[in-house]
């Protein structure tokens, strides 16, 4: 079972976490304020079967979430800004096998993948992050560049489907 990193441990991330440990995966949660991490351990051990909590690790640094990683998710806010800090980051911090999977429906995946030295290895979560932790639908939206590969979709779609979700992959369409 792949090993998944997901940065901000906001309600989006502590959502993911839960899910994530719920459906098996062993999960590493990273927020770089304190207050955050504490909030989703109380939240994490209130709703997760004590058996399970050794699933789930609360760590304070980016580097210490992806080193192990399979899968790295996101939950920093959906700005051209932040996406292009958390994606150098992971690039540089990330073993070179890791996946990438940001949300974002406002921005570029291709643009966003390209400012990384593994663009093969990224996608997006085009479904809103608010319906997604409401479990407001059980489609999600994955949305690819032109050069993601195979492997990276199969990952990405595994991991949704054994959250409870149908994923529907599209390609980003390409300006003129």
């Amino acid at each position: 079972m792949p090993t998944v990193a997901i940065i901000g441990a906001g309600p989006l991330g502590r959502w993911l976490a839960l899910a994530a440990a719920r459906a098996g995966f062993t999960v590493l949660l990273e927020d770089v304020m304190p207050n955050n991490l504490h909030h989703a351990q109380e939240m994490i051990r209130q709703q997760l079967n004590p058996a399970s909590l050794p699933a789930v690790s609360f760590v304070s640094t980016i580097e210490d979430a992806v080193r192990n990683a399979d899968l790295v998710l996101d939950c920093v806010p959906d700005e051209l800004e932040s996406k292009l800090e958390i994606l150098w980051l992971l690039d540089r911090m990330a073993p070179p096998h890791c996946v990438f999977a940001t949300p974002t429906t406002r921005l570029s995946i291709t643009d966003l993948a390209n400012c990384t030295y593994r663009p093969e290895k990224c996608i997006a979560i085009a479904t809103e992050a608010s319906a997604l932790a409401a479990n407001l639908n059980t489609e999600i939206l994955l949305r690819t560049t032109p050069v993601t590969a195979a492997e990276t979709t199969a990952l990405v779609g595994d991991f949704w489907r054994r959250l409870g979700f149908t994923p529907s992959f599209e390609p980003e369409a390409t300006s003129a």
